[in-house]
């Protein structure tokens, strides 16, 4: 089986105009789509589409309409002229736990084959809100760490202002998870870096319901801390920044893999 669970560490560190670091303990889900229906019919506390204590929901993803991720992520590859012949898709991402989810990143992986061939980076706010950064190439070199870059064009943070960069570092491995990502305001100076660490498990019951047992709230946990750490954010004087209203998800591409 492709598809697996990874023990994760969450950190985010602010560097400017203060100091401040938080970080959280989480379950997160590697997702192979094509096992998708295997994993709900085979994984007794795990479904697809449908209520569980464990669940993974299509209009959670993608166009977030209920259509299927696989014709999100076809759709912008064609738009964008990459071409594939035999496409497979995972996605990183947090699960639903008693139906209830919060992605702050989902990870989509496209690979032509075995060759991967585009990167999705799906960024969610506590606004509901959603905007994907994609990164995809018709030729990619084969490595284990990926690097890219895009001027930031979502607001996710009432702390962090529009103008400025993120550089992202995307390790690859069969074992270990590892995303890190740093942002830079206007004037190229490093304001914070989020990343998120993990360790594979197996994806079962017993995983599962072990997780389930050790961090019961996950999801809520990550709202939860989110907003928490807010609060100290602004004793420590944090500039708030308004945010202006989405209308719609929105998508960009912004360059090779």
């Amino acid at each position: 089986m492709k598809s697996s669970l990874f023990s994760t560490t969450i950190l985010h560190e602010r560097y400017h105009e203060f100091k401040h670091k938080f970080r959280y303990f989480i379950v997160s889900l590697l997702i192979d789509h094509d096992e998708i229906m295997f994993l709900s019919a085979n994984v007794k506390f795990f479904s697809y589409n449908k209520f569980n204590i464990f669940s993974f929901y299509e209009k959670d993803h993608g166009y977030r309409d209920g259509r299927n991720l696989r014709e999100y992520v076809e759709d912008n590859l064609k738009s964008n002229k990459i071409i594939f012949e035999k496409l497979k898709i995972k996605i990183t991402c947090l699960p639903r736990i008693f139906g209830y989810a919060f992605n702050p990143l989902s990870i989509i992986y496209c690979y032509n084959q075995n060759q991967l061939i585009a990167i999705f980076y799906e960024v969610k706010n506590t606004s509901n809100e959603q905007h994907t950064y994609l990164f995809a190439s018709n030729i990619s070199e084969e490595t284990n760490i990926y690097r890219h870059k895009c001027n930031k064009n979502f607001y996710v943070s009432p702390f962090i202002g529009m103008k400025a960069l993120y550089k992202f570092k995307n390790t690859l491995s069969d074992n270990k998870m590892s995303i890190i990502i740093d942002l830079f305001d206007e004037n190229n100076k490093k304001i914070l870096t989020a990343s998120q660490f993990g360790k594979k498990i197996k994806f079962n019951s017993f995983t599962l319901f072990r997780q389930l047992i050790i961090n019961p709230l996950v999801t809520i946990k990550v709202i939860f801390a989110i907003l928490y750490e807010s609060i100290f954010i602004v004793l420590k004087g944090g500039k708030y920044y308004a945010r202006k209203k989405k209308a719609l998800d929105t998508i960009s591409f912004e360059g090779k893999l």
